[in-house]
């Protein structure tokens, strides 16, 4: 039986659900190398000021093709749980 997603908990193993990745924002990086993700997005997210982002990156080759930012709170098990089948399809031929 597929794995329920809930709300906040990062996105389902279950490949039926194709709604678990999408564009949110469109963002623009300043000469300083800096972003600013909306305070929509922030909220929907509950990202607060003083918070620490990992910034995590993936591809096939050498090549970056994805970031993603977890919560550094919550990366431990993030990490392992919601990218691990991405990456598994990504490097499997």
């Amino acid at each position: 039986m597929a794995e329920k997603h809930k709300p906040g908990v990062g996105c389902p193993t279950s490949k039926k659900d194709s709604g678990c990745c999408r564009v949110e924002s469109i963002i623009s990086i300043d000469e300083r190398g800096q972003m600013v993700l909306p305070k929509e997005l922030r909220k929907k997210v509950g990202i607060h000021p003083g918070d620490k982002l990992a910034v995590v990156s993936f591809g096939k080759t050498e090549a970056v093709c994805c970031l993603a930012l977890i919560k550094a709170e919550d990366l431990g098990g993030q990490v392992r749980d919601i990218l691990g089948p991405i990456l598994k399809d990504m490097v499997s031929d």
